[in-house]
């Protein structure tokens, strides 16, 4: 947990050199809008304005709930492993994306409630699950550092492997309750303004699901204020994970690329943790889910695809990865001002 305390802002100068490269593209000033935005912030993360993404991976974060037992879901716990499983050996929703998009898939057990023999699904289990949140903690705080350092250590191995993005994802029945809770608590909002269907509960389904929630905050009172201790009362293991990831993007230099709802839960925890992660975040997408926008404009962050996706697993968060692709061919490629003998624009103010 040390490495937090050596979290910097963001390189501005690279940024601003970014901007002029954009600048001196013969086209209208900013025309390319928040792709614009997004590839300074990519040169601020990585101190250049000549910007790398071309070696991906997406980071997802497994693990199960023990609130699953309160009827919030429409599946059993055992589909977490399942998916996991599959996830691992390639044959899950995010590999399908990431054969086009040429992203490599990590499958990480951080707490799977049992043991899951598969050589490529990689063993970061912090317990059996959590407990269920509307009657006891969700984790010790002890269970809570070590998930968050495992999120960390995923990113610096990642660097050291030589990848430049990281896409957070996620598995686990159950979690769109703990993100739930994480966001009623962060975004001070009524549990039924930000808890949705999840993955296709009934009427009666989510009744359940909000007077889970409800009896979680009540029982276990996090506050608001300090991040940490509500991730660690009504959070889960895979938002503890990825909490780890947005902090260790910041720490390594790495961009990290936010999915849905529950990944910004996690990056919500992490920017109340230190600001200054959200330096080294990018929003995908706007959750389906009721409090993802909410969560975006927490951290002060805005997305680009806005298509009701709510799949997990790091599939939204990975669509964002073509996008950047065309704004990158963009940012190098297209002509110039000074190539075309053409005036440049200038700033209207």
């Amino acid at each position: 947990m040390n490495r937090i305390s050596t979290i910097k802002p963001s390189d501005r100068l690279s940024a601003v050199s970014a901007k002029k490269q954009w600048d001196s593209i013969a086209k209208p000033l900013g025309s390319f809008g928040l792709l614009e935005k997004f590839i300074e912030k990519i040169a601020s993360v990585q101190g250049t304005k000549d910007i790398d993404i071309s070696k991906r991976a997406v980071a997802v974060m497994c693990a199960d709930n023990g609130v699953v037992c309160e009827g919030v879901t429409q599946t059993g716990s055992e589909v977490t492993a399942l998916s996991a499983v599959a996830i691992a050996e390639g044959r899950s929703n995010i590999n399908a994306l990431a054969k086009v998009y040429g992203a490599d898939v990590i499958s990480i057990d951080i707490g799977i409630n049992h043991d899951v023999e598969c050589e490529r699904l990689i063993n970061k289990k912090v317990a059996y699950g959590t407990k269920n949140i509307a009657v006891s903690p969700a984790m010790t705080v002890n269970q809570a550092e070590k998930a968050v350092c495992s999120g960390m250590d995923v990113v610096r191995d990642l660097r050291n492997q030589g990848f430049k993005i990281i896409v957070t994802g996620e598995m686990g029945i159950g979690n769109t309750t703990t993100a739930s809770a994480v966001s009623s608590v962060l975004l001070d909002m009524p549990v039924e303004e930000v808890t949705g269907r999840g993955a296709g509960l009934t009427a009666e389904g989510l009744e359940r699901k909000i007077s889970a929630i409800k009896r979680a905050i009540e029982f276990n009172r996090p506050d608001r204020n300090k991040p940490f201790e509500v991730l660690a009362k009504v959070g889960g293991f895979d938002i503890a994970g990825m909490t780890g990831i947005f902090l260790g993007g910041a720490v390594y230099k790495v961009p990290i690329i936010i999915d849905g709802v529950i990944s910004a839960a996690a990056a919500a925890v992490a920017y109340g943790i230190n600001p200054l992660c959200a330096e080294y975040m990018l929003a995908s997408h706007v959750s389906d889910e009721p409090a993802g926008i909410k969560l975006l404009e927490l951290i002060g962050l805005k997305a680009v695809i806005n298509a009701g996706l709510r799949l997990g697993e790091g599939t939204g968060g990975i669509m964002l990865l073509p996008l950047l692709d065309g704004a990158v061919s963009l940012y190098r490629n297209a002509h110039r001002f000074d190539e075309m003998g053409i005036e440049r624009y200038v700033e209207l103010k």
